[in-house]
């Protein structure tokens, strides 16, 4: 396994939709293994593919807590075919912007559809952070960002800020 490099705001890779995968294969399987290593290392609880400049519809998620065993969730092709009407609200970070932290309201409960590690075909209904974060890793793949749900003035004060970071060469 390797540590991938993470990409961050302002890189126009954030923005665009992942490719589907057609098959998945060794490659998607270690792109996955990889993934997991270097999300463990952020530390984060989630990462999409595109987020380590793969833009391909392939995530990883694992929810334990330190003291717990490691519960990895592998995640092909997600989609979201069901989503509550009752919302909730969790302060989310994303490994792409990093130290930066605000309230998100989404979906309470969700129901995706996936393709595993071996590529078979699985569903899911989560609920809780397990939710927040679903939605927060098939958002990347669409090019959405968890900032894009705050108000404008503070999605453009966090832009100005990673712009002028990469400017000065500290991203």
């Amino acid at each position: 396994m390797a540590l991938l490099d993470i990409i961050k705001l302002p890189d126009p890779l954030l923005r665009q939709p992942s490719k589907p995968v057609a098959m998945v294969t060794a490659g998607t399987r270690k792109l996955m293994d990889d993934m997991l290593e270097t999300m463990y290392a952020a530390p984060g609880i989630g990462l999409a593919a595109v987020q380590v400049g793969v833009p391909e519809r392939v995530l990883v998620m694992d929810l334990s807590k330190d003291e717990e065993p490691k519960s990895p969730i592998f995640m092909v092709n997600p989609q979201i075919v069901w989503s509550s009407e009752q919302k909730s609200d969790y302060e989310e970070g994303c490994l792409s912007i990093p130290e930066f932290f605000e309230m998100v309201t989404r979906p309470a409960e969700v129901k995706v559809q996936y393709r595993d590690r071996q590529g078979e075909p699985r569903e899911m209904h989560a609920t809780g952070v397990l939710a927040t974060c679903v939605q927060h890793e098939i958002d990347h793949l669409n090019g959405v960002l968890f900032i894009d749900y705050i108000s404008r003035l503070k999605r453009d004060r966090v832009i100005r800020k990673f712009v002028k970071a990469q400017k000065l060469g500290k991203l």
